[in-house]
């Protein structure tokens, strides 16, 4: 009892002692500065100082310079400095850059040795053992246990000391924890319920000893002990229920089991090779392998595929178990180098997420990735699989829109006027001539004069009118945008004009006394060129073009404050081009016709009579659209 009080006093002591360390430490440093500033008055120059961002070996040599100060600066030190200082003593500011960047001083006469600040080692006091609760009646060989998740060796070294026998545990049951509790048993069978109740299993070579090992490892020493046989490489190991394990050459192995006990194949194969294992939880299963040659971990990894358990190596140990089980679960970050994380999580496997918590980390342009390390290597191979350059495609666009009109115009027309009129009109280069009554009686007089046929003259108001005109145009609009877009987006073009219309609504309110209101809106009408491409680039630089033209323009008003017309053009095809080829694509054509005809009844439908007797209007317009298009892949 003495003792344990000791050892409280000395650890409160310790404890104690650390506190006031820890909390002295600054203080001590600026009892050493003041000490120093003696020899070197500069501690006590006054600072004023304003700094942004600058490494905190700029700063301390900055100030050392100023005040002819001797010092040294870790350059192992990443500290950025933000300060601002006025009126402060040096010492003060080297005793604030201590405290706020966990900094030390060490002193070497004059000169002052700037570098992080490590913590001192402290030394852990081991409280006393716990005591087995363990008694044995010798001359009745009777025991009494009392345990309670106590070590198994501290267990068989309290029994080898009260009952004067030999208690030993095989190597991999050093840290084995059992529980029991036993009232005046004789020794060996309380042996044996001890080694039933923790799932062990105990043999006894003689009275005086007792040797602790695992049920199942037993039954492998056993066998490569006594019945296992040797081709000068390894012993064969054939425990029964259909398992033979067999140690090659190279730290290799074969292995031969059906339906087999998955625990029984990984002690079976770890005893062979004398590997050490530690496992968190029961293993569960069955499974039939045949191996003519293999390493212990691709016997593992064959044996865990699509089971909850797994292993992790850590130095010369493995640790089996569950996936999900602290210190099996791994985390990883994955990061991707052309694609972007946005989404990528839909497009995972569902088989290859079983498992795993992913979560995008878009700052970083990362899947953090938490589970079972086979999985989540397998599952960044498919990542790395699809992190690859997606391609940027440029589409130029050539948009041609011709039209083509023409206007032909013929017909003679007579009359009377009011008063007489005069010729007159042009020839060249269309016939648009008027002619009077004396211009017409001048070529009457010269047909009279002929001597053949007498048409007398024609009345002073008389006149005639002969048109005859064709008119032809050709009007061609080009457009070449250029777009741009990743592999499968589509790309959207749109060229357009927008036209208004006035739209009048009258309102009457009221019964007894009625109100006409009258409200004016214009509205909108909208007459564009638009141009959708999705392309897809295939492995051999071939791109599928989804293309979408729609195309439409305004018509003549039926009224100054009627809607324009509309008139609209769209196809869409697919096709498929190389890498910078290009490609036509046209067809939207339309074609207007408009034929006026006015004459004389009958007169006007007589061939030669109806160009003296008629007019005619003939008006045509051919409008075409078309495409050029030329894709190229950029990466």
């Amino acid at each position: 009892m003495k003792i344990v009080k000791s050892i409280g006093i000395v650890l409160a002591l310790f404890f104690l002692f650390s506190n006031v360390k820890g909390q002295d430490r600054f203080a001590i440093l600026d009892a050493k500065l003041n000490q120093l500033s003696n020899e070197a008055p500069g501690l006590y120059a006054k600072v004023e100082l304003s700094v942004n961002m600058v490494s905190i070996q700029d700063f301390i040599r900055g100030i050392a310079t100023a005040d002819s100060l001797n010092v040294n600066v870790d350059p192992s030190l990443n500290i950025q400095v933000v300060n601002n200082f006025s009126n402060v003593l040096v010492k003060d500011v080297f005793v604030f850059l201590c405290k706020k960047y966990n900094l030390d001083i060490t002193f070497t006469g004059t000169i002052m040795s700037f570098s992080a600040y490590n913590e001192p080692v402290t030394v852990k006091v081991a409280g006393p053992p716990k005591e087995i609760n363990a008694t044995y009646d010798q001359a009745n060989d009777m025991l009494t246990l009392d345990l309670k998740n106590d070590s198994l060796s501290s267990v068989t070294k309290k029994l080898t000391e009260v009952t004067g026998k030999n208690f030993v545990y095989a190597p991999d049951l050093n840290k084995y924890l059992v529980s029991i509790y036993l009232q005046s048993i004789p020794l060996k069978d309380a042996m044996d319920k001890v080694a039933f109740a923790n799932g062990l299993k105990i043999t006894s070579p003689d009275d005086n000893s007792f040797l602790f090992e695992r049920k199942d490892q037993a039954a492998i020493n056993n066998t490569f002990n006594n019945g296992a046989k040797s081709d000068g490489k390894g012993p064969s190991v054939d425990i029964g229920q259909g398992l033979n394990v067999k140690k090659l050459g190279n730290d290799l192995l074969s292995i031969d089991a059906t339906n087999a006990p998955i625990i029984k194949i990984i002690q079976a194969i770890s005893s062979a090779i004398k590997q050490n294992i530690y496992i968190y939880s029961d293993i569960k299963g069955n499974t039939t392998i045949n191996i003519t040659s293999a390493t212990y971990e691709q016997i593992l990894s064959t044996i865990f595929t699509g089971t909850d358990y797994t292993f992790r190596k850590e130095g010369e140990l493995y640790f089996i178990g569950d996936r999900g089980q602290e210190g099996l679960r791994a985390t990883d970050v994955f990061q991707f180098k052309f694609r972007t994380v946005d989404k990528i999580v839909d497009f995972i496997p569902g088989d290859l997420k079983k498992g795993i918590d992913i979560k995008a980390f878009p700052d970083l342009n990362s899947l953090i990735l938490c589970g079972s390390q086979p999985r989540i290597t397998e599952l960044k191979k498919f990542l790395n699989d699809i992190d690859r350059v997606v391609p940027v495609i440029i589409i130029e666009v050539m948009v041609v829109d011709v039209s083509n009109t023409g206007n032909l115009s013929t017909g003679i027309e007579t009359g009377l006027g009011t008063a007489p009129t005069t010729t007159s009109g042009t020839v060249f280069p269309n016939l648009n001539l008027t002619l009077g009554a004396n211009t017409i009686n001048n070529v009457i007089s010269g047909i009279n004069g002929m001597g053949m046929v007498n048409l007398g003259s024609v009345t002073p108001n008389f006149y005639m009118t002969i048109n005859a005109l064709e008119q032809r145009g050709i009007i061609k609009l080009r457009s070449t945008p250029q777009l741009t877009t990743l592999n499968g987006h589509e790309a959207t073009m749109s060229i357009g004009t927008t036209e208004y219309y006035l739209e009048t609504q009258n309102t009457v309110v009221g019964t007894q006394n009625p109100q006409d209101i009258t409200t004016q809106q214009y509205k909108a009408v909208n007459a564009d060129l638009s141009v959708k491409i999705n392309p897809v680039v295939s492995g051999d630089e071939q791109i599928t073009l989804d293309i979408t033209v729609k195309q439409s323009q305004f018509t003549a008003r039926l009224t100054t404050t009627a809607p324009p017309g509309n008139t609209t053009r769209n196809f869409q095809s697919i096709i498929r081009v190389k890498n910078g080829d290009m490609v036509i694509l046209g067809g939207l054509e339309e074609n207007d016709v408009n034929e006026t005809t006015s004459g004389v009844p009958f007169l006007s439908r007589i061939p030669i009579l109806s160009w003296f007797f008629s007019s005619k209007t003939r008006t045509t317009n051919k409008e075409k659209l078309t495409l050029f298009i030329r894709p190229t892949v950029i990466y």
